[in-house]
């Protein structure tokens, strides 16, 4: 097929969903200001767009442009595609955790937590299983759960993505609305459980299970992943008068978006995030990403894409993963009370909010530099994907 145009500005959106989870995660500790908080605590669903993003950029490399089809030559070895997905994020998430997994330890001796969890833990934690069960999702190094649910979807992308990649506009329209609808009803359960309305920032939520099942369990990443694939998939398939067509300035969507973490400002439509995640945040932000997708194919794109698609912004999405993998262990040691009282007598105050942002900006970059551009690091990546690969080979195949 056709070469594919490398799509920077995708690369820059990353780093847009990434600052806001990052000061969401510790976002308590950076002001007393209710508003402000209800404004800055919404991870849940920003989180929903990294999904997305994910499922986007595997179906752009990895199907064919203006065909039905899914690249043979990419897919020919199911395993080894699904190991080198893998080994794309797993050696970053195994050195930072094997650093701090001391921190880990410690903390629970504080705890007087027994052995065999300490022990169930470092295993969840080190095998990316922690998503699957509620309960434990949150250990450790907690944003890596998002690691373990996209470890799931990976497995699924050798069937998934060819399955799509067959569809024409009209089914890729109609899989759309189907995958909302499947997503929806999940939110819809959870928040007849619980409450349709938006969660106490100050206090614990009521059925925490319940909610950990609707935000980490590895099924709904699936369904927000293949939307991202859907959303590509559409784009991939224009034709010469789709291209023709009027189009809308990103911006409308990046800002709709966006703008629907200000409902929670509102005494009628503060809904929960599982709500707002599902029946607008992601449809919008999907939208956003296929306009300016197609926006930075044109002669002359929009001023909102020419700045994601900057040399700064994509230096700063090259940082999105390693500061998703290092906050949490970073704002542990500054904001854990247990662990902050024995270091520094107490968690630090909210005039260090920004002072945390630093140093997670800037162990980002050395990180970056040092070790996920890291060539040799790369290699025995790449090496290790081989042979796990030959182990497991024929695992994802039919062979009759």
């Amino acid at each position: 097929g056709p070469s594919k145009p490398r799509i920077d500005c995708i690369d820059g959106c990353r780093f847009a969903l990434v600052m806001p989870i990052v000061v969401a995660h510790f976002a308590r500790f950076s002001t007393t200001n209710k508003t402000a908080l209800k404004i800055l605590t919404q991870e849940n669903v920003l989180v929903g767009g990294f999904f997305v993003i994910s499922g986007y950029v595997a179906a752009y490399t990895s199907t064919k442009l203006n065909e039905r089809s899914a690249d043979e030559k990419k897919l020919a070895k199911p395993e080894l595609f699904f190991w080198q997905k893998v080994m794309g994020y797993y050696p970053l998430h195994f050195v930072i955790l094997s650093l701090f997994t001391p921190m880990f330890v410690q903390v629970e001796r504080w705890f007087k937590t027994p052995w065999q969890t300490t022990a169930f833990r470092a295993f969840l934690s080190f095998t990316m299983l922690q998503a699957w069960f509620p309960k434990e999702a949150e250990i450790w190094n907690q944003p890596t759960w998002f690691l373990s649910a996209l470890t799931f979807s990976n497995l699924t992308m050798p069937a998934v993505l060819p399955a799509v990649a067959r569809l024409s506009k009209n089914g890729l329209q109609k899989l759309f609305c189907a995958l909302t609808a499947v997503s929806l009803l999940q939110k819809i359960s959870w928040s007849e459980t619980s409450r349709f309305h938006v969660h106490n920032v100050t206090k614990k939520d009521s059925h925490p299970l319940i909610w950990n099942l609707t935000r980490f369990h590895p099924f709904w990443a699936l369904i927000e992943m293949t939307m991202g694939i859907v959303a590509v998939r559409n784009v991939m398939l224009d034709t010469e008068e789709d291209r023709k067509k009027p189009r809308v300035d990103p911006i409308n969507y990046f800002l709709a978006a966006y703008g629907t973490l200000l409902l929670r400002l509102t005494p009628l439509f503060d809904f929960n995030d599982g709500m707002v995640r599902a029946c607008l945040f992601v449809p919008l932000y999907t939208k956003f990403l296929t306009a300016v997708h197609r926006d930075c194919l044109s002669e002359n794109p929009a001023p909102v894409t020419r700045f994601f698609g900057s040399k700064m912004m994509t230096y700063f999405g090259g940082l999105a993963f390693p500061m998703f993998i290092l906050h949490g262990p970073i704002g542990q040691v500054f904001y854990k009370k247990i662990l902050a009282t024995r270091l520094w007598g107490r968690p630090m105050p909210n005039a260090f909010f920004p002072v945390y942002l630093a140093i997670c900006l800037g162990c980002s970059h050395l990180l970056n530099e040092n070790f996920v551009k890291n060539k040799q690091v790369g290699k025995i990546a790449g090496q290790v994907a081989q042979w796990l690969a030959s182990k497991t080979e024929g695992m994802l195949q039919d062979r009759a």
